[in-house]
């Protein structure tokens, strides 16, 4: 005991005895610092830290979002005018920004030219296609009475439900058969739309040989979420464009018919969204989806959206179709557990699951909608089970009250189930649902080629046409791509430094130094300071960036491009990124984007308090600090100092790419599509911020890419391409020798030839 007590406080002296000298035959060097004594695994514990930050961040959010609103409840006219922002604000982060065209539907035929058809006593059933957007149609079924028209419906079946079960043609065990055909039996016409599902049968491309194991509809988000389209968009759209129809259509004596939108599942989730987003819908039913959303990083990623979280949760979604009825069901949900299993030929999906919610979680977030609405009444209806257990969806008792509240009467003997009628002559479904994949997918490509033409007129126009107010119109790009990034205070609390010897070589001295940003968020590193300073003097520094998986110790050892930097002469600061852990680390992003933050809000925070600490030291030159990155450092090369104005130069190495069409193209074996790496996908940055305009951000300030000819990440001619914008603004603000590319004969590395040249250039300037 006596013994261990003794090991302990010598290790506590000579931490300490080095912090005030770090070693001798040094220049004697204060870091003001207290000693570093945690153990452990620092790297893991960073991540578990900014998981608990962004927790408790998504619960100040849930706290601060009434202060978001300024709701008008003195009329339905005034309500729909105090929400306009939040409507635009959902529309927009929802990818529903495209102009939808015309309405027009189509009966689809046979082989032979012949219009598909079922006819019962009642109504008539066709298979159909309505037009959306320009190059994209939907595909579903219409359900037409023979008698008066009273009412008109969309249907929505979740992801994985045939059209066929609501309309009574198929499948008789599964949710929701026979619902939609007994409401056109009593006179409701009814649209049903065909989701895109969750198999993975169409995510791949034989052209390239290449496929995935992500669901069909993680497949149209991951491509969609870079260009600022969205699986939930594209299918809102389709449920907008049959109400556009609706609407087309002749009317009854009485006037305008009533339209309702009933959703079960994902229908469920589209049906909540077009209802506070639409006011032409009079009436609609969720089932299987209300819930409490501060944990939606952990449902499938195709239902996460950007900075959602930061105005609403159900609750306030639920309370944008005021005073419209609102009828929730309680109702069961197929346990989702991941994504289709992983085999030779298809992985890189991420994880997520859904579950049939808790009873009592629903129950809160509609008593959370019904303290925002006003006394007066709730325009929400509960529906359940006996004893509050989940009904089966679209249970008698939820239709009859949606039925209600569209004037509409069943008949008694409605909740009769009828055989399936199975029409031997039909249209095949599994090519049906790769027209549906595909479809999207080519509007997305053809979003994904346009959207250069709009970085052009809104970035690269006012720059160029105006060379002189070069800082201000830069100043106003910034402010838009912390935007983009998700933009957290500044760090706040104090900077505590600590640190501990860590390596003496004959030229320098490293040492760990962790510093606090916010709660359980730090700054964690490796110091390394050449030897023989002279007193006063000031070096310049460069921070040296690992790449993916990677730790300060293999930049700052003997044979990490840090200490090679560190002989040179250069003081070295080698930062952690919380980049590592794989999914530990993904789920950061996961949590983050629903609150409109990224994993590089974090990190851009943990630069700006490694930079406030960096000009404090003495032996520092606050004016000449660089930046070094590589792989997914060099992706943090690009963001941090383009908004970080501190850091004196950046270089960008084994990274810079044609970044949207690396994220989302399906048709290049180096994209992301193909890759586990589900959280590359940054919102909208096609339309905003590709790496030529992060770059262009950088600027004045000197800027090189370091690029491997055999380097995978992408090809020669994507990054030549990219970097010419670059080169071409360095040339147009008359500064071209701050500009450079230098390409070598090997692969993912740093060569550590041109980019040193051009760090002593730049920052010694030998």
């Amino acid at each position: 005991m006596l013994e261990t007590s003794y090991s302990s406080v010598l290790v506590i002296f000579l931490s300490l005895l080095f912090t005030v000298y770090p070693i001798l035959g040094q220049s004697q060097i204060s870091l003001d610092s207290q000693p570093l004594l945690e153990k452990g695994d620092l790297s893991a514990k960073m991540v578990e830290g900014i998981n608990r930050f962004l927790t408790n961040e998504t619960e100040q959010v849930r706290h601060s979002r009434d202060s978001l609103w300024l709701r008008d409840f003195s009329s339905p006219e005034a309500f729909n005018q105090s929400i306009v922002e939040q409507r635009e604000f959902l529309a927009r982060r929802s990818g529903v920004v495209d102009i939808r065209v015309s309405p027009s539907m189509e009966v689809q035929t046979n082989h032979h030219l012949e219009q598909f058809t079922v006819e019962t006593d009642a109504c008539i059933i066709r298979p159909i296609t309505w037009s959306v957007l320009e190059g994209l149609s939907a595909e579903g079924l219409l359900l037409q009475p023979k008698g008066t028209i009273r009412a008109r419906v969309i249907m929505i079946p979740d992801a994985d439900v045939l059209p066929e079960v609501l309309a009574g043609l198929q499948k008789q065990n599964n949710s929701g058969y026979f619902m939609a055909q007994q409401l056109a039996n009593a006179g409701c016409e009814v649209l049903i739309p065909l989701l895109v599902n969750r198999k993975d049968t169409f995510s791949g491309n034989q052209v390239v040989n290449r496929f995935t194991n992500q669901p069909h509809r993680e497949w149209i988000y991951r491509q969609g979420y870079e260009v600022g389209r969205h699986i939930i968009g594209y299918e809102l759209q389709k449920i907008f464009a049959a109400i556009d129809w609706m609407e087309s259509r002749p009317q009854s004596e009485q006037g305008n018919l009533p339209i309702g939108v009933a959703g079960h599942g994902e229908g469920g989730l589209l049906a909540l969204y077009a209802t506070a987003l639409d006011t032409r819908i009079s009436s609609t039913l969720v089932s299987g989806y209300f819930n409490a959303r501060e944990n939606m990083w952990n449902e499938p990623i195709y239902r996460n959206i950007f900075g959602l979280l930061k105005y609403f949760g159900d609750a306030e979604l639920a309370v944008m179709s005021w005073p419209r009825p609102l009828v929730i069901e309680y109702a069961t949900f197929p346990r989702i557990l991941g994504p289709p299993p992983i085999t030779q030929e298809r992985s890189g999906a991420a994880p997520g699951g859904i579950a049939t919610s808790q009873f009592s979680s629903v129950v809160d977030e509609i008593n959370r909608a019904n303290s925002i609405l006003p006394k007066s009444g709730s325009h929400i209806h509960l529906i359940h089970g006996d004893n509050n257990s989940p009904s089966n969806p679209f249970s008698r008792a939820a239709i009859l009250k949606f039925s209600e509240t569209l004037n509409l009467d069943l008949p008694d003997n409605s909740g009769v189930l009828a055989q399936p009628l199975e029409p031997p002559d039909w249209i095949d479904s599994t090519l049906r649902q790769q027209r549906t994949v595909r479809d999207i997918e080519r509007h997305v490509q053809k979003v994904v080629q346009l959207c250069e033409r709009t970085r052009y007129n809104n970035f690269w126009k006012p720059i160029e046409e105006d060379t002189v107010s070069q800082k201000t119109i830069k100043s106003v790009f910034r402010e838009q791509f912390w935007n983009q990034i998700g933009l957290l205070p500044a760090p706040s609390l104090p900077i505590n430094p600590h640190s501990r010897l860590l390596e003496e070589t004959e030229k320098w001295t490293s040492y760990e130094i962790k510093l606090d940003v916010w709660p359980d968020v730090y700054a964690w590193g490796i110091l390394i300071i050449p030897k023989h300073l002279k007193p006063g003097e000031k070096r310049p520094v460069v921070v040296c960036q690992h790449g993916l998986e990677g730790l300060p110790f293999k930049v700052a050892t003997n044979n990490g491009f840090g200490a090679r930097l560190a002989e040179r002469g250069y003081v070295v600061f080698a930062p952690h990124n919380p980049y590592r852990g794989e999914d530990k680390f993904r789920v950061l992003q996961r949590k983050a984007n629903p609150l409109g933050l990224s994993l590089f809000s974090v990190i851009i925070g943990q630069h700006q308090r490694i930079l406030q600490w960096l000009k404090q030291q003495s032996f520092v030159d606050p004016e000449r600090i660089g930046f070094y990155g590589i792989s997914y450092g060099g992706k943090t090369a690009l963001r941090v100092p383009a908004l970080i104005e501190g850091y004196a130069l950046s270089i960008c190495s084994a990274d810079f790419n044609e970044w949207i069409r690396k994220n989302s193209s399906v048709v290049d074996r180096y994209g992301y599509m193909f890759a586990g790496e589900y959280e590359m996908p940054e919102w909208d940055l096609g339309h905003t911020f590709s790496h030529a305009e992060m770059a262009a951000l950088i600027a004045p300030r000197p800027f090189m890419v370091e690029r491997g000819h055999f380097d995978l990440v992408g090809t020669d001619e994507w990054v030549s391409y990219e970097f010419a914008k670059v080169r071409r603004h360095y040339d147009l603000i008359g500064l071209p020798e701050n500009c450079r590319i230098e390409y070598f004969n090997a692969g993912h590395m740093i060569n550590g030839v041109g980019t040193f040249q051009f760090l002593d250039q730049h920052l010694f300037g030998k």
